[in-house]
């Protein structure tokens, strides 16, 4: 979850530190620092409790000297609370040597109980501190970091991405990964390193991706990479395919509004490339005929907001692929002894490709036979390399910790695999062209919603901005969208939201209907199910009689449901499958609008982080 970057080269390293944290933002963080080595080979180091504004304030009232080397970090408290002793970076070696840390070192208490009684003291309640510690012993006995480094790193266990510099050796950056991320930045005369290539896509988009357990060191014109016994491996390289421009707000109040508005164009580039003719063609998935046609069950494991992705995957691939499909919480999967084997496709879901539960899982299903293939938005991610296929959903950088964008383009990556799978098994109805056509008309229906409304929804949230609680409900594919139409109202406007399965009113939740509780309804269409429309209507006049205030998400033209709503948002027609793409984008709008209005920070919720890179 930690922002990490670190520089050699030509240039003063304490701007380059600084913007590359400044676009780490999104990552959530609760304190921020830097070091750097001045020209005289002399390390200074500032770290501050806070946002990014507060180091920044410090430097402007007392200036670091300029240097060419430097490391920057930003902390999401685990190990301590967010104070400035507890902030990154961490010195040794008589404050010649700093660390910075993303991750979590399991064996640290043993670690440290080891330095004490050798006489260490420590000045903070971190893990980064023990290793820090460990580093500087290491460094005293073989006067050279990267032996040092290596040293120290096969003693940690748990995840970390680690960074760390010396006075004695300027120009030298070393770090090391084991299930967290690094990347390399390629530049002329200087190189980079970051947690994410956010950190240095304004100087380079020629990356290289490190694997598991490896170790990089970089000086202004070389970058070597070695396994934790020190052998050389080789890199892969990929290019960043957008630039900086794409991470900024562009004139939007904030990102979230700007991730929104690019859904549509996200949609379309997820899809491009994916649709020959009438048909859907993955090329990521050429050669795996095979594996498709043999396997007996599907597994699909995410997280929070992919995990609903994954609810409407699941009835996307059984329609069109027919094969069972379960859905489970990465965090749990691993844990309860899967059956698994063989003939089981696990597919796994993540944004940041970083994401810890779901890496274990990942893991954890490749070492009992199963493959793998990863569903992701981030090139150069831990999860799409350790997975046997991947499938970009190429929505660009998504900074506004409160996924939108990449939800949807997540569940597109998977109506395509469905679509894909189904025309490979060869249980497709023979004509699959107008599946075809609803994947091509998508963007520009959600552009409609969008323009359509957008204004319409804000003024709810407006209206209701001191509500306490809001309920979702939704049936077949509605029901993973009331979902995260709750997960979102949540996530950044911090008041209570829940989603339930339409169906299971009568079971429990209308106790929780009163006079005047706001409840979303998201209708499905009666072109698609006259049954299960005319049920979900008369779950609406369940709560409208009891006092409900009832907004409903309803396809053009239904008026069933005029005599018993509220407020009625309204979507274009379109296939029973994609009208969850539809359907979560009002949602999406009032989270954000309601939030604004009460005046909260829709981009970094309190206590979220981006990208959960530890379990």
């Amino acid at each position: 979850m930690c922002g990490i970057v670190g520089y050699v080269g030509p240039r003063p390293s304490q701007d380059i530190l600084l913007a590359g944290l400044a676009r780490l933002e999104y990552r959530g963080y609760d304190s921020a620092g830097i070091a750097v080595i001045d020209d005289n080979g002399e390390m200074d180091m500032r770290k501050k409790a806070g946002k990014l504004a507060v180091l920044r304030d410090s430097l402007a009232e007392t200036a670091m000297p300029d240097g060419k080397t430097g490391i920057g970090h930003t902390r999401w408290a685990t190990h301590g609370g967010p104070t400035d002793v507890n902030a990154h970076p961490h010195l040794a070696d008589d404050d010649n040597l700093a660390v910075i840390h993303n991750g979590i070192i399991e064996n640290f208490a043993a670690l440290r109980a080891e330095l004490e009684a050798e006489g260490t003291t420590f000045r903070s309640e971190t893990d980064t501190e023990v290793a820090a510690a460990l580093l500087g012993r290491e460094y005293r006995a073989s006067g050279d970091l990267q032996t040092a480094f290596r040293n120290v790193v096969s003693r940690l266990e748990g995840a970390f991405t680690l960074l760390a510099m010396h006075e004695s050796q300027p120009g030298l950056v070393v770090g090391a990964r084991r299930n967290s991320p690094l990347v390399i930045g390629l530049g002329e005369g200087e190189n980079f390193l970051g947690s994410d290539v956010a950190a240095f896509v304004e100087h380079t988009r020629n990356a290289l991706a490190i694997g598991q357990d490896q170790i990089v060191a970089i000086t202004p014109t070389s970058v070597a990479v070695t396994d934790f016994d020190g052998n050389s491996v080789e890199a892969q390289p990929f290019e960043v395919s957008w630039d900086a421009a794409a991470a900024e707000k562009g004139g939007w109040p904030s990102f979230m509004a700007k991730e929104v508005a690019e859904q549509p164009e996200a949609v379309a580039n997820t899809i491009r490339g994916r649709v020959q003719g009438d048909a859907v063609v993955i090329p990521e998935l050429d050669g795996m005929d095979a594996l498709f046609t043999g396997i007996n069950r599907v597994i699909i494991t995410a997280c929070g907001t992919a995990a609903y992705a994954a609810l409407v995957g699941k009835y996307a691939i059984e329609q069109w692929a027919r094969v069972p499909v379960d859905v489970e919480l990465a965090h749990e999967f691993r844990y309860r002894d899967p059956v698994i084997g063989d003939d089981t496709l696990v597919v796994s879901i993540s944004q940041s490709g970083e994401t810890m539960d779901t890496l274990m899982a990942v893991k954890y299903a490749s070492e009992r036979g199963a493959r793998t293939l990863s569903i992701c938005n981030t090139q150069g991610a831990t999860i799409p390399r350790e997975s046997d296929a991947v499938v970009y959903t190429h929505a660009g950088p998504e900074v506004a910790v409160a996924s939108t964008k990449a939800f949807s383009a997540q569940i597109t990556a998977l109506l395509l695999l469905g679509l894909h799978m189904g025309r490979v098994r060869g249980v497709l109805a023979s004509d699959a062209s107008a599946d075809v056509a609803e994947l091509r008309a998508l963007p520009e229906k959600i552009a409609q919603v969008l323009a359509e409304e957008s204004e319409h929804v804000s003024q709810l949230a407006g209206w209701m901005a001191d509500t306490r609680s809001v309920l979702f409900l939704g049936r077949h594919v509605g029901y993973p969208i009331a979902l995260e139409g709750a997960l979102k109202l949540k996530e950044i406007s911090y008041i209570h939201a829940e989603g339930f399965a339409a169906g299971e009113l009568k079971h429990g939740p209308i106790a929780l209907i009163e006079p005047g509780q706001p409840v979303f309804v998201i209708l499905p269409s009666p072109r698609h199910s006259a049954l299960v429309h005319s049920k979900v209507v008369s779950n609406i006049q369940e709560i409208r009689a009891r006092g409900a205030r009832v907004i409903v998400v309803a396809e053009e033209g239904d008026a069933a449901v005029l005599p018993y709503a509220d407020e009625v948002i309204r979507i274009p027609l379109a296939g029973a499958m994609f009208e969850p793409l539809l359907a979560v984008v009002p949602l999406q709008i009032f989270a954000m609008a309601l939030a604004t209005a009460k005046g909260l920070d829709v981009d970094q919720p309190r206590n979220l982080a981006k990208s959960v890179t530890v379990e």
